[in-house]
């Protein structure tokens, strides 16, 4: 087995967690915190009987990369260390595993899930896990998977119910949780800290060994000027203008500046408003003024044809249903030509974009070994960008070879690892990526990181800037002159400055005044949770009281009743399925769902769209369970909800306002036998 060596600040921050107390190791990115974590997880094998550590991460990615990097090749030798991730077999029976391991490194999901579980060979109980690594930890907030599982620990801890795991959180960057003075933020790391019944360690004899050993980038403002002329942009806003005018407004509503996040939930409202008030005009006209101001956005940050195309896209999969569609469409068609004409003119060019390939000749060329990553918002501005370096002459006769790598449905795990993969050893040097990125991707000879097009908190912002591993490295901004995003820039830094100050504050705490006041923010958490629970069951479990059968489910897009909430039931604790034969009368079915990975019990089938007319909006997809029963796979966001209070909308299941029964698959079959595979 190989050693585990320290430096004398991992040393340092790790002392108080071999005495079995439960800490966050606060350290900057790079640092080592995971082979600190590793040392821990050594020594309470050693010396804990009956031992059985749990390393929660909180992407696939991750678990890949803390055991192929970091827990096997230490300890594999001499215990038996495994990965479960939802791409392994082994999380649907991942107490089995437990029991037959020293040592899981898993997303926390599975561990939540296995938590949940009624499935003996599933289930875990936090009593089973002895010590409890929680990377990026200052995710363990609101309503997130990390603070699930601490919630489930500090509920049979303040019951004195059975023995609980040691916990060691690890993280560069607590946040300030939006606090801008710094009561708020000592508030804030307070809460982390009793999220996680944890004090915090960090680096204090050793500073001087941490600072020299850290590479600080070299941070840039790249800032251009404003557009001095911008056809194309006064052309789009031309076009709302004129839907402005057709939808005809409600009195009470103002809407804010075109292109901008505000006008963005402005419209927002107005197609909520406009679901619940029967006022199609309105909502759609407010959905199609969306998309416009997502060009608007995109024109900002992007090329001129970026923006054209992500209307034409929309437009693509609009169907006619009446004379609102209609009018709509037709705009869109007088105007497409003139919107093409002004994007292909070389003058009304982005400065950004002029401002981005200025950053990135000046750290590339063919005789540099430079390695670079550009962070964008979005995987359309991402894949926009990777189209552009790879077009551009001055980038590629510069060396720059680019990949994207984005998460989500938008690229494959594997991809995802074969293009960082390639990015480690060269193949690829300039990756450009969306925050999947961010946190954990650990490339030592990374030497350039820019910041492009992004509006993110203080915690992003640390975590990106971490990612310019390299001794000799550089970080840049690139932003409109006083615009939002160098704003937000300089307001994170002051914001991460305010961090410090709080754990400093807290760490100046005696231990009793300390644990106090974690008790009395644990005790609060749990009348909360308390009160939040007895609410939903008040009100049936669901959100607003009604029982199933009273809500109907209508297309967003027409407004056709196309179902009863008593349609729908919940499949495996996630997957929302309308098990009501009757259903197929109301959906066309189209072109077949391909995943990046494979199922156990279930596999996709084809999408499914509104069969109204002209409709066809998509709702979701078919899938097989247990290569018997085929159901339709709903999302909530493409429907309106009728209820006895009226219309509405929600973005997500869990919003709906009832209960949602739970699919069980014996009693699917004894009642729809006759349409099994149908």
């Amino acid at each position: 087995m190989a050693d585990v060596i320290l430096h004398g600040y991992q040393e340092e921050v790790v002392q108080r967690a071999l005495q079995g107390e439960n800490i966050i190791v606060w350290l900057p990115t790079g640092a080592g915190k995971t082979r600190a974590a590793v040392y821990v997880a050594r020594k309470h094998l050693e010396r804990t009987p009956g031992a059985k550590v749990v390393v929660l991460v909180h992407t696939v990615h991750l678990v890949e990369q803390h055991y192929s990097k970091e827990f096997h090749p230490f300890l594999g030798h001499a215990y038996k260390v495994t990965a479960v991730s939802s791409d392994s077999h082994e999380k649907d029976f991942l107490g089995a595993v437990l029991r037959d391991r020293d040592l899981l490194v898993c997303t926390a999901q599975i561990l939540l899930n296995a938590l949940d579980s009624d499935e003996e060979d599933k289930h875990v109980e936090l009593s089973d896990i002895t010590l409890l690594v929680v990377d990026e930890c200052h995710r363990t907030v609101k309503k997130t998977v990390y603070n699930k599982i601490m919630r489930l620990y500090l509920e049979k801890k303040m019951s004195g119910d059975g023995r609980l795991p040691q916990v060691l959180g690890l993280t560069a960057s607590l946040g300030s949780g939006g606090a801008k003075s710094p009561e708020k933020a000592v508030q804030h790391v307070l809460q982390m800290c009793a999220n996680l019944d944890c004090a915090i360690a960090c680096a204090q004899n050793c500073i001087d060994e941490l600072n020299g050993k850290i590479a600080r980038p070299l941070q840039t403002f790249d800032i251009v000027d404003k557009r001095q002329e911008d056809p194309f942009g006064a052309h789009v806003k031309r076009m709302m203008q004129a839907i402005h005018a057709f939808m005809e407004p409600p009195e009470d509503v103002t809407l804010r500046e075109f292109g901008t996040q505000e006008y963005e939930s402005d419209v927002v409202a107005l197609q909520k408003r406009g679901v619940k008030e029967r006022d199609r005009r309105l909502q759609q006209c407010a959905v199609h003024l969306r998309h416009y101001n997502d060009a608007l956005l995109i024109h900002d940050t992007l090329l001129m044809e970026d923006a054209l195309t992500s209307l034409k896209d929309f437009y693509a999969e609009t169907t006619i249903v009446d004379d609102i569609d209609r009018f709509l469409v037709k705009l869109f068609q007088d105007n497409q030509a003139g919107l093409l004409t002004v994007a292909r003119d070389t003058r009304y060019a982005n400065p950004k974009m002029e401002q981005l390939e200025s950053v990135l000749l000046r750290h590339f060329s063919p005789n540099a070994e430079s390695r670079g990553i550009i962070f964008s918002k979005t995987r359309r501005s991402t894949q926009a960008l990777h189209r552009w370096a790879l077009a551009k002459d001055t980038l590629r006769s510069a060396g720059i070879k680019p990949a994207a790598v984005t998460g989500g449905a938008g690229m494959t795990q594997h991809d995802r690892n074969e293009t960082i993969r390639n990015f480690r050893l060269g193949s690829v040097n300039l990756l450009i990526a969306t925050s999947v990125a961010e946190q954990g991707l650990d490339i030592t000879e990374c030497n350039l990181v820019v910041r492009y097009g992004l509006l993110t908190n203080e915690v992003a912002q640390q975590q990106a800037r971490g990612r310019a591993r390299a001794q000799v490295s550089h970080y840049s901004l690139v932003a409109q002159r006083g615009g939002p995003e160098e704003r937000r820039e300089h307001l994170n830094t002051y914001l991460e400055g305010l961090t410090a100050a709080a754990v400093g504050t807290i760490r100046q705490m005696s231990p009793p005044e300390f644990r106090a006041k974690i008790a009395q923010l644990q005790q609060h958490a749990r009348v909360a949770e308390m009160r939040t629970k007895e609410k939903e069951k008040e009100k049936g479990g669901g959100g607003g009281g009604y029982s199933a059968a009273q809500v109907q489910l209508l297309c967003a897009n027409c407004l056709t009743a196309v179902a009863r909430g008593s349609d729908i039931q919940l499949l495996d604790k996630t997957h929302y399925v309308n098990v009501n034969p009757q259903f197929r009368s109301r959906y066309n079915e189209g072109l077949p769902v391909c995943l990046d990975k494979t199922f156990e019990d279930w596999e996709p089938g084809c999408i499914i769209t509104c069969n109204n007319g002209n409709c066809n909006k998509r709702w979701g997809y078919k899938l097989k369970y247990h290569k018997l029963a085929l159901l339709p796979n709903l999302a909530i966001k493409h429907f309106a909800l009728e209820t006895p209070g009226g219309r509405t909308t929600v973005k997500k299941w869990k919003d709906v306002p009832f209960a949602v029964e739970h699919f069980t698959f014996s009693e699917y079959c004894r009642r729809h036998a006759a349409h099994l595979l149908d």
